[in-house]
């Protein structure tokens, strides 16, 4: 378990809900992935990632999906790519990673809580 936080730590990570618009195979990363590019809306708008999502999705597969995803971390440089969010997922059972997102479409750009 990690440490215990209070509730204006938890405010200050913005997790937003963003729809996929780009995706392609990421071939410079070290480990397999996919560079993404997700659309928040508004304010916001699109911003690019990379995630090492391959065992269970391809890029075709991946437009129109809802994703879950701190927009608010500063932007880091992956290979030739700047990644500018964190995609959120979830390990299976043999470690691979399952994106988290909404079981109902919500309007894009929805904040967390």
């Amino acid at each position: 378990m990690s440490d215990e936080i209070g509730f204006d730590d938890f405010l200050k990570v913005d997790i937003r809900v963003g729809t996929v618009t780009r995706a392609e195979p990421f071939p410079e990363a070290r480990k397999p992935a996919i560079k993404l590019w997700v659309d928040f809306g508004g304010e916001i708008g699109e911003r690019k990632s990379s995630a090492q999502i391959t065992a269970h999705y391809t890029p075709e597969a991946l437009i129109g999906r809802q994703v879950m995803a701190v927009v608010n971390f500063p932007a880091r440089q992956i290979g030739p790519m700047r990644s500018e969010i964190l995609v959120l997922g979830l390990p299976d059972a043999e470690g691979e990673i399952v994106l988290i997102g909404p079981d109902h479409p919500v309007p894009t750009g929805g904040r967390m809580h």
